[in-house]
């Protein structure tokens, strides 16, 4: 938690207590339903939560904005985003109910009130976002493919490691591609070759 905290110095108490909350909460699901490796539970901090937060360094969701969190997986980067945007609605999909049932549980014993979860793939939901997230689940190609329609504006922001070349030629015009290396908001070489792509249709 310190680690957030050096990066996040501005946290209201409630902000500070809901993030505090998550290491217990997530190794004592990961116990009984794994959703982040064995391995990587004890590294919760940097590895999830602190890189979903990475977001926030760059971009700042409009108050009542809509966001998709697809493949979400145990909540990654929903939950971290929807504590420090408590006016934006989180809506956080996966195909995996098991994951989602971790997902509610830690949500409601944070008193998390702006996360809604979908267990459904994603090509099959219906609905309209403001900006779809999703932290390494496919392609750029393959996520754009499965979620345009639930974006009117057009607007994406992924996860990746890799090579931003590879991101443009992935997606040439008329998408423009903003890759944002990762390191940029956090000195950790765990960061490195990590980036936030910001996919908008021109």
């Amino acid at each position: 938690m310190e680690l957030i905290l050096q990066y996040f110095p501005d946290l209201t108490e409630q902000q500070i207590e809901q993030l505090a909350a998550l290491g217990p909460l997530y190794k004592d699901w990961n116990e009984k339903i794994n959703v982040i490796s064995r391995k990587d539970i004890e590294h919760l901090y940097k590895h999830h939560i602190l890189h979903s937060l990475a977001l926030a360094k760059y971009y700042t969701f409009k108050d009542g904005a809509q966001i998709l969190d697809v493949g979400t997986g145990g909540g990654f980067p929903g939950i971290p985003l929807a504590i420090l945007f408590p006016e934006v609605q989180f809506t956080l999909l996966d195909s995996t109910a098991k994951k989602l049932l971790v997902v509610n549980e830690i949500a409601n014993e944070i008193r998390l009130k702006n996360v809604t979860t979908v267990h459904r793939r994603v090509h099959d939901h219906i609905g309209n976002f403001n900006i779809i997230l999703s932290r390494a689940v496919t392609t750029l190609t393959q996520m754009i493919a499965w979620t345009k329609h639930l974006v009117p504006d057009q607007h994406w922001i992924i996860y990746k490691g890799g090579n931003p070349t590879d991101f443009r030629k992935e997606l040439p015009p008329p998408y423009k591609v903003v890759s944002i290396p990762v390191t940029n908001y956090f000195d950790d070489e765990y960061f490195k070759d990590k980036y936030l792509v910001d996919v908008k249709k021109g």
